[in-house]
């Protein structure tokens, strides 16, 4: 019997829309959601499993939340899962951005919608929290796993190490550890797992996904040639129609080629390339002004979906303010489809190309001592997303401070938000105390912020 059989296609669909609304709080948030729902709750996959999946997932370019679905997605039904998975991942963000960049562009006085990004920042802030414990606990369970989420929390927050390095660093550690101490760097198990493990797998899914494989698992040179031949097609196709067609001066063509190349770089998740990205589109393109994009990086932060979505608000603005001949609103509609196509069409080519080689080495005992170092060191990097969302939060002026080699974010106390505060308590409360749900805690703390914006104005 194989998971499409034990998990009809119609049933996986619904928990992937419930998945893709549910998406809140950056990668995170998302991926507690994930494994709350898929590991905990409908158990599809094995803690073993997903730790494997997520792992592979942050070693790519983009965002790693949404290919660990498609990933999923992929393991259970083949392509189309994959496709599903992926894409309703995506599509709440893109409609729910959609939406906002038009009342943005039109209105551009959006005092009540940033009250309600307010709020839900603050609920933003402490679902990351409740992700960066549960992960935490998950990963972190000896010193040498403590030592290297540290070591990672202090290189990209204090010494501003670029992520990747921080990454290619511990999976050198977790290779180098395991001749000296193999059984401090599994933590990541393989196939065969645990004893503990297994007797958690109450459904039968997650063990026919271990001791049966599906057929689309199992390594294929042919395959994968096809997986590249669709994907070049899919991903560079377009983006050489409009070249062709429009020429490369014209705005849509300048998008498609400019995000297609940010796409392949994105290593590290959003914030690791919206430097990047803002200069390129103020400075160079003229498709923001300075400022919108922290404006964008508000909506893709309490939207669902990916936080590299305010990409598409970037192409949305670029569109609206210089593609002629059409409705400005159409044009920012042309923009944002453009720009969500080449950012996420490589997503789904590096899960298909690369996923039945990362299955095929889940045994090796060197690939899971590097998986587990990996895995503690992105716990140290969640943690420097918590706390930079923190500090930008709560206090409304933060400057950045330089020793040597060492930056710090040191913000100026006199400048505490005390709303913030008062939001992130509660929200805090609602997430920690009452373990209420992610909607009721996102929309408690929505209708606070814009409450507070008719109080206090």
């Amino acid at each position: 019997m194989s998971p499409a059989e034990l998990v009809p296609f119609r049933e996986a669909l619904w928990v992937w829309v419930r998945v893709g609304l549910q998406s809140f709080g950056g990668p995170a948030g998302q991926i507690a959601v994930m494994h709350r729902i898929l590991v905990d709750e409908k158990r599809w996959v094995s803690e073993s499993r997903f730790l494997h999946a997520l792992n592979y997932c942050m070693l790519l370019p983009g965002p790693e939340a949404q290919q660990l679905a498609t990933y999923i997605g992929w393991l259970l039904h083949g392509y189309r899962g994959g496709l599903v998975a992926g894409g309703l991942f995506v599509l709440p963000g893109f409609v729910a951005i959609l939406a906002l960049s038009m009342v943005y562009a039109s209105f551009q006085d959006v005092g009540v919608i940033a009250a309600v990004f307010f709020g839900l920042k603050a609920a933003v802030l402490a679902i990351v929290l409740d992700a960066l414990l549960r992960i935490g606990k998950r990963v972190l369970v000896n010193r040498a796993m403590l030592a290297i989420a540290v070591a990672a929390f202090v290189g990209i927050f204090v010494l501003q190490v670029p992520f990747p390095l921080i990454i290619l660093g511990a999976a050198v550690i977790g290779l180098l550890g395991t001749q000296v101490h193999p059984r401090a760097f599994a933590v990541v198990e393989g196939r065969k797992g645990t004893a503990e493990a297994h007797a958690s797998q109450l459904d039968s899914v997650a063990d026919v996904l271990d001791q049966h494989p599906p057929a689309h698992t199992i390594p294929s040179r042919s395959r994968a040639l096809g997986v590249l031949a669709v994907g070049a097609l899919l991903w560079g196709g377009p983006v050489l129609t409009l070249v062709v067609l429009l020429g490369p001066e014209h705005v849509l063509a300048q998008e498609g080629v400019f995000f297609s190349k940010a796409s392949a770089v994105t290593f590290g998740g959003a914030y690791a390339v919206l430097a990047y990205i803002a200069q390129q589109a103020v400075v160079r393109f003229g498709w923001l002004l300075p400022g919108e994009m922290l404006d964008g990086l508000g909506m893709a932060e309490t939207t669902p979906g990916p936080l590299v979505m305010v990409v598409q608000f970037v192409g949305f603005m670029g569109a609206y303010r210089q593609l002629h001949g059409v409705p400005p609103l159409v044009a920012g509609l042309f923009g944002s489809v453009v720009t969500t196509w080449v950012t996420f069409v490589p997503c789904f080519v590096w899960i298909f190309l690369g996923a039945p080689f990362i299955e095929a080495l889940r045994d090796k005992a060197w690939l899971t001592a590097a998986l587990s170092a990996v895995t503690s060191a992105v716990v140290g990097v969640i943690l420097n997303l918590a706390l930079w969302f923190a500090v930008h939060t709560l206090f409304r002026e933060v400057a950045e401070r330089s020793h040597g080699v060492a930056h710090l974010l040191v913000p100026d106390v006199s400048s505490v938000n005390v709303t913030a505060v008062a939001i992130t308590v509660v929200a805090c409360v609602a997430v920690f105390r009452i373990k209420a749900s992610m909607p009721v805690t996102l929309g408690g703390c929505a209708a606070l912020g814009a409450l507070a914006h008719l109080l206090v104005g």
